[in-house]
């Protein structure tokens, strides 16, 4: 059931309207001018408004564009008896949803209100889940380490500048790529997210720049590889100190000339892709080796993000663990669950290998483990299983 609110100055046609989308067990408000209907769709929440377009001083054109300037995300239908495809054109234009001409044809107007209900869920819906990934991937702390992070996110993420992320597993590397992508003038665009590490080296060429049909034996069927599913947006090669000197030079290519060639083919595709790219290893150590391009990390590493270990960051400790602790019991549906001070004070002396990844799992078996609250001693007993 939604709650609709019909603006019409034919007394006709709101009280047949009325009758019908009750009897599809809708909720209706009724307004005879616009000035009406705006006073009433600022006094209640709708999900779907039906406005005239010819009535006297507001008409459906200026409801219209208040309705959008005070809550853009709900469906408006304009039903006008003096329709032409000009008028139509210009209210879509201006945000409505739909334009019915009078008489109305009741089938389409109840199709084209339950589009728009379902349309306006799955605009809800949509912004929670995004709020959730937000979350998910928000970077947490205040110490003096990740001030300074943020204060190079706040600079490098507006410019196209390629970044290389430096840091140990756990570190959070991931994080900062996708904050540098959420601040930048491509975060409309996407972000595209290569494993380096977790692709054979033999198949990191089609994964990255795709393939033609029968390039080799599995190509069944062409290929768009991660260069050209990131255009427009932006692509971050994690662990990219595990890619192979092959797929590194076509890299280097695909940098140098914002070119790319499918696997198979000898055709040029261009792309407009921000290049990211992170590693855990001593890309000087592993130039030295020859294990990777010198070239390569010199086009990387543009602008160089040092991402501390927990260890470094000691003083995040609290808000990490509340952060996290919230978290879990959103995921786990575990409510009435605290921490105290002791335990935070125990979780600041264990030496944190595993970094940010390894406290929230231990944060995750506190939350399991603990009664309603985590206290020193569960630290003690839970936080290290294996001695």
């Amino acid at each position: 059931m939604a709650k609709i609110l019909v603006i019409d100055d034919q007394r006709s046609i709101r009280t047949t309207l009325k009758d019908i989308l009750e009897l599809e067990n809708h909720s209706v408000e009724l307004a005879e001018d616009g000035a009406q209907g705006i006073e009433k769709f600022n006094a209640d929440k709708f999900d779907v408004v039906l406005t005239d377009i010819k009535m006297p001083e507001m008409d459906g054109m200026e409801v219209l564009n208040k309705i959008m300037e005070l809550r853009h995300d709900v469906p408006v239908i304009m039903i006008s008896g003096h329709g032409n495809i000009d008028t139509a054109v210009e209210s879509i234009k201006k945000g409505a949803y739909d334009f019915i001409e009078k008489p109305l044809d009741l089938n389409r107007l109840l199709i084209t209100i339950k589009n728009a209900i379902e349309k306006k869920e799955l605009v809800v819906e949509t912004k929670a889940l995004k709020k959730k990934v937000a979350r998910t991937y928000e970077m947490i702390g205040d110490s003096e380490p990740m001030q300074k992070i943020h204060q190079i996110i706040e600079k490098v993420a507006p410019t196209d500048a390629r970044v290389l992320i430096l840091g140990a597993n756990g570190t959070g590397k991931e994080l900062v790529a996708r904050a540098l992508h959420e601040n930048s003038r491509r975060a409309n665009g996407p972000f595209v997210e290569v494993n380096c590490a977790a692709i054979p080296s033999e198949l990191i060429e089609s994964e990255l720049f795709g393939h033609e049909k029968g390039a080799f034996t599995s190509a069944i069927k062409q290929r768009i590889g991660k260069f050209e599913q990131a255009n427009g947006g932006t692509i971050f090669l994690d662990e990219i100190g595990d890619m192979s000197l092959a797929a590194q030079a076509k890299v280097l290519r695909a940098l140098q000339e914002n070119t790319i060639t499918r696997v198979g083919s000898d055709k040029d595709i261009k792309v407009d892709v921000r290049v990211l790219a992170a590693t855990n290893k001593n890309l000087s150590d592993e130039i030295k080796a020859n294990n990777f391009r010198e070239d390569l990390y010199h086009r990387l590493s543009v602008i160089i993000i040092n991402v501390p270990a927990l260890n470094d960051r000691i003083d995040d400790i609290p808000a990490l663990a509340n952060y996290f602790l919230d978290l879990v019991k959103q995921e786990l549906n575990i409510p009435n669950k605290t921490i105290s001070e002791s335990a935070i004070e125990e979780l600041k002396k264990i030496n944190w290998t595993g970094n940010i990844r390894e406290f929230r799992n231990v944060i995750e078996r506190l939350a399991i483990l603990a009664n309603n609250e985590i206290t020193d001693k569960d630290v003690k007993d839970y936080a290290r299983p294996i001695r």
